[in-house]
């Protein structure tokens, strides 16, 4: 909550992504929340999966688009990987599991999760549909939490598919380490020169909110890159001069102040453009920004990449249960394994800052099509290396002969079927 008086510097913001966001004292990254070292995984370096579902109805009786948050809750029993379960504006319920230490626990925890999900659900005629738009028309928001209510007043104010994002997107989120000190810029350009590639190679909702072709691969990604840019786009300064840390801190800096958490109770929406610098600067009506008030901003900005003491990659679509698996090893593989990481840094230059061009044209795209085969190949000769199991090696090799070699996504599969369907023939 803001104080009256000034109480945060420029500095303090610099301070605060020192500490806590790039740590220097450790190699590890928390990944979200307390667990183990990591010590036990390979290479020391720990995973962190989130999946987002969108839930479906298989009765008449609640409009067959989804279930209320705490009917859903209440079907549920105890995870056995742990993960903890939330929802989204709209109803898409997610999955976050807790750091593991390596690849093979992480996707082990996270199917024992997504089974007893899946099954509960199923017992009430609920199904999750792995897609990264829901496209059954526009959802209703079923969460009222002053956050909410507060982001969707701030994004009403210039950027209308803010609703699209919060009420009909799912994606997928891998979280890993950020790096030992010296570690942590070659992680942090990595990882934004494969976001391209991965919402390329992974690109699985080429339909609007109301089920016709967008003429996007990935339309969640485009939807995501139609809100305000200053929090959603690229991280990443291409000052030789930045680093990570600059980089970061620049950011948080930059982007305007979403909404002003005035207690536990009201979010008040910032409806005229202020920068966070600005509000440590020159105040607002309602105070001046606390070290909680920082922490609360940043997690109102949401780039393909955010750091948060670990990296969180943002940019996959939501996908079906037989490919999830293979989204979160390719990119373990790509971001652990030094080898293929070597490869893929090589590789993926000429797809550099494609965003736009990956959610529209995916694989299409003749740079992105060739870094991703580059990459898929490297990534399947880690995989045994990053500790993945021979079900998710096996899929992942089926995945990259379906469609990576043959530069294709889960959504030219999902336009074949639709142009082959009588009714829009």
């Amino acid at each position: 909550m803001p104080t009256p008086i000034r109480a945060l510097t420029v500095a303090d913001v610099h301070r605060f992504v020192d500490e806590q966001v790039f740590p220097t004292t450790a190699t590890d990254g928390s990944n979200g929340s307390d667990g183990s070292d990591g010590s036990d995984g390979p290479a020391g370096r720990q995973v962190g999966i989130e999946l987002e579902w969108i839930t479906v109805t298989r009765d008449g009786t609640r409009d067959g688009r989804g279930a209320n948050p705490e009917e859903l809750r209440a079907l549920l029993p105890d995870l056995p990987g742990h993960s903890r379960l939330t929802f989204e504006p709209g109803g898409q319920l997610e999955l976050s599991g807790p750091p593991a230490a390596g690849l093979g626990a992480a996707l082990a925890a996270m199917r024992a999760d997504t089974a007893t999900v899946r099954d509960a659900l199923a017992d009430a005629g609920i199904d999750l549909v792995g897609a990264g738009i829901d496209t059954r028309g526009d959802r209703t928001r079923l969460l009222q939490a002053p956050r909410y209510s507060a982001m969707e007043e701030y994004f009403d104010t210039a950027w209308p598919a803010g609703r699209t994002m919060m009420r009909n997107t799912a994606s997928i989120q891998v979280n890993l380490d950020i790096g030992a000190p010296d570690e942590v810029e070659a992680r942090w350009s990595r990882a934004h020169d494969l976001g391209p590639v991965l919402t390329a190679c992974f690109a699985n909702s080429p339909f609007d909110a109301g089920g016709r072709p967008s003429g996007f691969r990935s339309t969640r990604a485009a939807v995501w890159q139609a809100i305000d840019p200053a929090r959603t786009s690229s991280a990443r300064r291409h000052d030789p001069e930045s680093a990570a840390r600059g980089d970061w801190a620049r950011y948080v800096l930059d982007a305007p102040v979403m909404m002003i958490c005035v207690d536990d109770a009201h979010s008040v929406a910032v409806r005229s453009p202020q920068s966070f610098e600005q509000w440590i600067v020159d105040g607002h009506p309602l105070g001046w920004p606390t070290l909680d008030d920082l922490a609360y901003h940043v997690t109102t900005l949401f780039p393909p990449v955010r750091p948060r003491g670990w990296l969180e990659l943002r940019m996959i679509d939501a996908l079906p249960e037989e490919w999830w698996p293979v989204a979160v090893a390719i990119t373990v593989a790509l971001l652990d394994d030094p080898l293929a990481a070597e490869w893929a840094t090589s590789a993926v230059a000429p797809a550099r800052d494609r965003w736009s061009t990956a959610a529209r044209e995916a694989l299409h795209d003749p740079a992105l099509g060739e870094a991703a085969r580059w990459c898929f190949d490297a990534a399947l000769l880690a995989l045994e290396r990053v500790g993945a199991d021979p079900v998710t090696i096996d899929a992942a090799e089926e995945y990259a002969e379906r469609f990576v070699r043959r530069y294709r996504c889960p959504a030219d599969d999902l336009l074949d079927d639709w142009a082959g369907h009588p009714a829009n023939v």
